[in-house]
C-alpha cells in the first residue's frame, strides 16, 4: 500500500497561482506513475495531470496552465502540480493518485490504486 499525503490547497483569486504537492510513502518498490484528478460540483472526478518516468500528460485544459514536475530527488516521491492563471471553474477537491510502473492511460483513474485524502482548491472571481 502506498499512501498519499496532499498540501498547498487554499483559496485564491481569479488569476492566481497555486502550488500542490503530494508525498508518496509506505510499500514503493518500484517507479511510480503519479497523477493529479480533480473533482468539481456536479461532475465526475476527472484527470489534470500525470507523470511517470518518462515524461508528463495533460488534460487538455491544464497543458497552458498547469505544470506537474516530481521532486529532483527520485527517492523522495514527491510530486507537485504548479497551477497559474487559475479560474472559477478550477475550483474542486485535488487528488494526487500513484501506481507501479507506467500507466497505459494516465488520466484515468481506474489505472491507479493508491489515493490521497484531496486538498480543496477554491477560485474566487
Amino acid at each position: 500500500q502506498v499512501h498519499l499525503v496532499e498540501s498547498g490547497g487554499g483559496s485564491v483569486q481569479a488569476g492566481g497561482s497555486l502550488r500542490l504537492s503530494c508525498a508518496a510513502s509506505g510499500h514503493i518498490y518500484s517507479s511510480l506513475t503519479m497523477g493529479w484528478f480533480r473533482q468539481v460540483p456536479g461532475k465526475e472526478r476527472e484527470g489534470v495531470a500525470s507523470i511517470d518516468s518518462i515524461e508528463p500528460t495533460y488534460a487538455d485544459y491544464a497543458k497552458d496552465r498547469f505544470t506537474i514536475s516530481k521532486s529532483e530527488d527520485n527517492a523522495e516521491n514527491i510530486v507537485y502540480l504548479e497551477m497559474n492563471s487559475l479560474k472559477p471553474e478550477d475550483s474542486g477537491m485535488y487528488y494526487c493518485a500513484a501506481r507501479h510502473g507506467v500507466a497505459p492511460d494516465p488520466l484515468a483513474e481506474d489505472n491507479y490504486n493508491n489515493w490521497g485524502q484531496g486538498t480543496q482548491v477554491t477560485v474566487s472571481s
